[in-house]
């Protein structure tokens, strides 16, 4: 019985589908005048090796992926070449523009960061394919993932309904919070300070650090408190939380399904003349936080004396080194003057949508569908973020992929680049999968130890989830966004160094509206909105 096609010019005959590939835009030979036997289940995915041109981006560290482990296993597998074109990851987003804008396009993009807008865009002009049929027909793996969690569904289906990217996430929840609090537990225990639980504690104890010569050198070297001014992971964005909101780096928070720009709330306005008074004019905060870079930053960790008292990281270990971060210990969000404690919940942290895109160049679609469908299988998902089995993992008794020594000298993040394409390669690794298919690095179990018992009982409960919006609403969006919150920066930074808060207030809100804030909140809110009434939809 055979069964015709016409949109990809498949044949099926006696359970293997014969693809006629035809001439096109890949000018790869093996993909030319061919007839393919195509399994649309099973292993390999056709007899005869077939090659597929994909371009992807490099860490500095890893090899070609033509000579990563983890692709030679997925070839003998598959039966499927993979003519790899690797970009530094750095260069990647200017010669991915180029290829897309000179049309001369692989079959696909892997690891291939496409923006909301560049998804919308491409696929609506054809440059890149929709993909929903191929998961339904060629992708058991991603399919069964998608029926299982329909928000990841919502997230990664366009305005239009079309699925133009793959996911790519590792739902740990690391991020909820990035900034952690660290403060100089060896310091407070020589001055015979106890732990900070206020914010007017925590002051405290960083004029002792700046006046009483901890570090005992005879010498006014410390520094009470650094971190870098709207940086990820480096910004005081959490200590907002003590005056009952949070800020981050979007100044954009979630409260009962309202959406609330946080740089015009009066807590906001509270904060800051809070730090201009009692930490900025009083030589508290050091001045380089609004200019350092992240080399200077960590260098201050480092110094041979011991100077710095107070700080903000991802993990304590990067900033001090890991024989000093003894002597530090992390702070829970700190009480402010009327009693509120909250850390704000990271905004976005729902799955990457743009991690792979199949071109209107491929022949072969749906070997190409069937060939990235098994990396979202969870234990190879897991391979290919964090690496292959006998190198990065073995399996314990229960069948668990668990983490083998790192080699002597290299870091995790290190080894990491070395041997896998890593967090922004596709696939999905769920929470259900965290400890029962994979086990955390070490490094990430000591976060969510940390997170449970430093910040998680003090988080926000909502934030504003990753959205993908309209056409119109993007074009909105990139309009005023951009100079709008590089005021509200520019503008913080001075009301912490100069003051004058109370008497520039009104100006300041003023040329924010001017600005297009309240058309901008009014995007969020109607796309947050909408959001939810597919979720639900999807739910039911």
């Amino acid at each position: 019985m055979k069964f015709v096609f016409k949109s990809t010019g498949i044949l099926l005959l006696s359970g293997a589908i014969v693809i006629s590939g035809c001439s096109g835009g890949s000018g790869d030979s093996n993909n030319t005048d061919q007839a393919v036997d195509f399994n649309k289940t099973g292993l390999p995915i056709v007899e005869e090796t077939i090659s597929l041109k994909m371009v992807s981006p490099k860490a500095a560290l890893a090899p070609e992926y033509s000579e990563m482990e983890i692709f030679k296993r997925l070839e003998e597998e598959t039966n499927v070449n993979i003519e790899w074109e690797n970009i530094p990851d750095t260069d990647f987003a200017e010669k991915k523009n180029l290829l897309l804008a000179s049309g001369n396009l692989p079959d696909a993009f892997y690891g291939a960061g496409f923006s909301d807008y560049e998804l919308i865009n491409y696929g609506e002009d054809g440059t890149i394919i929709p993909l929903e049929e191929l998961i339904e027909q060629y992708a058991p793996n991603l399919k069964a993932l998608l029926d299982r969690r329909p928000d990841i569904k919502t997230s990664i289906t366009a305005p239009d309904g079309h699925i133009y990217g793959l996911p790519s996430w590792e739902e740990n929840n690391l991020g909820t919070n990035p900034f952690f609090h660290v403060i100089n537990k060896k310091w407070l225990d020589k001055l015979g300070l106890s732990m900070p639980k206020t914010l007017d504690e925590y002051t405290e104890a960083l004029v002792a650090f700046k006046t009483q010569d901890p570090n005992g050198n005879g010498k006014a070297d410390e520094i009470p408190l650094s971190f870098m001014h709207m940086q990820w992971c480096m910004d005081i964005a959490g200590m907002f939380g003590a005056f009952g909101l949070p800020d981050n780096l979007e100044h954009r928070i979630v409260r009962d399904g309202k959406v609330i720009f946080t740089a015009t709330q009066p807590e906001y306005k509270e904060a800051l003349k809070y730090f201009h008074e009692k930490w900025y004019k009083q030589g508290l905060i050091d001045p380089e936080s609004f200019t350092q870079d992240a080399a200077q930053y960590l260098a201050k960790g480092k110094t041979t004396d011991e100077t710095l008292g107070s700080y903000i990281w991802w993990e304590k270990e990067e900033v001090v080194g890991p024989e000093r971060a003894q002597d530090y210990e992390l702070l829970a969000p700190l009480i402010g003057p009327d009693g509120s404690q909250t850390i704000g919940r990271s905004n976005g942290g729902g799955p990457g949508r743009g991690a792979f895109v199949i071109t209107k160049e491929n022949q072969n679609p749906e070997i190409t569908m069937r060939w990235i469908d098994q990396q979202y299988e969870p234990y190879m998902a897991a391979q290919i973020h964090w690496g292959p089995l006998d190198v990065v993992f073995e399996k314990d008794e229960n069948g668990k992929l668990v983490n083998l020594p790192l080699p002597d000298g290299t870091s995790a993040g290190e080894f990491r680049q070395k041997v896998a394409p890593g967090t922004g390669g596709p696939g999905v690794i769920t929470n259900e999968d965290f400890g029962k298919v994979v086990d955390m690095e070490p490094r990430a179990q000591q976060r969510a130890k940390d997170l449970e018992k430093y910040y998680d009982p003090y988080m926000e409960k909502e934030n504003y989830p990753s959205i993908f919006f309209e056409p119109e609403e993007l074009d909105n969006i990139n309009k005023i966004e951009t100079e709008l919150i590089k005021y509200v920066n520019t503008e913080r930074g001075k009301f912490i160094v100069d003051g004058g808060i109370d008497e520039q207030w009104d100006r300041y809100v003023e040329t924010l509206e001017k600005m297009g804030l309240n058309e901008l909140m009014e995007i969020y809110q109607n796309a947050l909105d909408r959001y939810n009434a597919n979720l639900n939809n999807n739910n039911n």
